[in-house]
């Protein structure tokens, strides 16, 4: 089993077809035919159905093509690696996060590209119980999260600690308050996200514990679709303070602090423990570092 016929086997994989792996690989048919017959024949495995004709897996064959997507991940990255010795001169760090983190990495980006014009930043959307395993699986280098994953394999650097925010618009009722108690939104209408989550659970719970009705008259898929409709005063609605810290800044939004409600997020740069990282991601988790130093007291701790 070698690295040439692995790359045949997640080709075709990848296009279910034989024939179209042959096109991208340059190669001919049964030449791909071939390599994975001399595969299977080491294996003594079948690696696909031969009675389907759309390159469908067996199960040996899904299993070699996880573990074969992890090796040619690990041969790109290496040779990022060697390409970036020039004093990062070149490369590229690759970054995976949710719609509420990404926020977080703004700065930390501005930053980077300051002091390292040359290197890529390519921050990819993930969805929170998946990006640690694109992290294991070498997919990314480096992923942000707000809990620390069970994984032992990864490695969690607490970068900054945000918090549930009531955001209204400026001519709402509650816009000049500072804290309110839950019992004061019995009456309004809320804008959530569609997306279930664990804080969207706390929420719907402490709402029942402080027997208030919790009204959800629209639901949307993003948050600055949430944000947008909150400025148009059409209701209020409870996110992250760090993606509506933009818009209250700017005065554009109102935020107001529900006491019954301190539910803290903290944010994780995560990384593999006992794997080196690329000279443009140690440089980019070496700044974040820096940066969260700053802002948090001496005290704290920052790592697992």
């Amino acid at each position: 089993m070698d690295i040439n016929q692995l790359e045949v086997l997640v080709t075709v994989a990848n296009e279910r077809s034989f024939s179209r792996a042959a096109e991208i690989l340059d190669r001919t048919q049964p030449a791909v035919s071939q390599a994975i017959s001399r595969l299977e024949q080491d294996l003594g495995q079948r690696l696909f159905d031969r009675s389907s004709k759309d390159g469908t897996l067996t199960d040996a064959g899904e299993i070699l093509v996880d573990y074969a997507r992890q090796i040619l991940n690990l041969r790109r990255n290496a040779e990022l690696a060697v390409k970036e010795l020039s004093e990062l001169h070149r490369g590229k760090v690759t970054i995976s996060a949710n719609e509420h983190t990404v926020f977080y990495l703004l700065p930390v980006i501005m930053e980077f590209r300051r002091l390292h014009p040359h290197i890529k930043v390519e921050v990819k959307r993930g969805v929170a119980s998946r990006i640690p395993k694109e992290i294991a699986s070498r997919e990314v280098e480096l992923g942000v999260l707000s809990f620390k994953p069970a994984d032992a394999g990864l490695k969690a650097m607490q970068v900054l600690t945000d918090e549930l925010v009531l955001i209204v618009a400026p001519g709402h009722r509650l816009a000049g308050a500072e804290n309110i108690s839950i019992k004061e939104l019995a009456d309004e209408t809320f804008i959530a996200h569609n997306a279930k989550s664990p804080y969207r659970e706390k929420v719907i719970e402490c709402f029942a514990n402080n027997r208030t009705p919790l009204r959800i008259t629209v639901e949307l898929p993003s948050l600055e679709a949430i944000k947008r409709m909150v400025e148009r005063n059409a209701g209020v609605a409870l996110v992250p303070r760090l993606t509506a810290a933009a818009e209250i800044e700017s005065g554009r939004l109102r935020g107001v602090t529900v006491k019954e409600m301190r539910l803290e997020r903290r944010l994780h740069i995560v990384y593999r423990r006992n794997s080196p990282l690329s000279h443009a991601a140690k440089a980019f988790l070496e700044l974040a570092e820096e940066m969260a130093a700053r802002t948090r007291p001496a005290a704290d701790g920052n790592a697992a």
